[in-house]
């Protein structure tokens, strides 16, 4: 019997009845403290954007395992449900979507204007190879990054040596095994409400990201 097919479209996490773990990468003279202290350090910039990502395995695609230069510590940041709930509630589309606008330049003013903005980007295998269904990045400015930082975070964890374990048994070509200590990330069903306004029309496409 063939397995139902992936919505293209739908958010995936490591989540519990009130936190969602998203993943980010920094120079370890950010990484470290926060993870030390369990929030970001006041030289992390509260004043840019910033994109968290839900997908373990997109992180690594976008860090290199955590190996690139300004990414080689990786953090699991556990947020509150109700402040991912807020950004998703807040954002718009990074990319104009037809027929979910009057028009290019209302799409534009809603995206100067919003503190969050949602792209979606292909998933990822073990191999870093892109699959056909996508993985929500969330972009956060102005408000919604302060909130990110200074009221939504729960925890933060330093998966550096996850990452790097994963990355040597994908090397040695055992997949089986890190599989096995990939994080456990399932359907987050954040409603119709919430994700209406963020999934693209057909023939919208995005880069990908930061």
């Amino acid at each position: 019997m063939d397995r139902p097919e992936r919505p293209r479209y739908e958010i995936r996490a490591l989540h519990t009845d009130t936190t969602v773990t998203v993943y980010q990468a920094y120079d370890p003279r950010i990484g470290l403290p926060a993870a030390r202290e369990g929030r970001f350090p006041t030289a992390w910039k509260r004043d840019r954007m910033t994109w968290i990502k839900p997908s373990f395995l997109w992180m690594m695609y976008r860090c290199g395992w955590g190996t690139k230069e300004g990414q080689r510590t990786v953090l699991a940041v556990e947020i509150s449900r109700e402040g991912f709930e807020w950004a998703l509630r807040h954002s718009c589309l990074s990319h104009y979507k037809p027929g979910g606008h009057p028009d290019h330049d209302s799409w534009r003013r809603e995206l100067r204007s919003a503190p969050a903005r949602v792209q979606w980007d292909p998933e990822r295998d073990l191999r870093l190879r892109p699959l056909e269904h996508r993985s929500l990045q969330l972009g956060l400015a102005g408000e919604a990054t302060r909130r990110y930082a200074d009221a939504w975070t729960v925890s933060i964890t330093d998966v550096t040596a996850l990452a790097r374990r994963v990355h040597g048994l994908v090397r040695d070509g055992d997949l089986d095994a890190a599989a096995r200590e990939l994080p456990t990330e399932t359907v987050y069903d954040a409603g119709e409400e919430l994700l209406a306004h963020l999934r693209p029309g057909p023939r919208a496409t995005a880069p990908d990201l930061a």
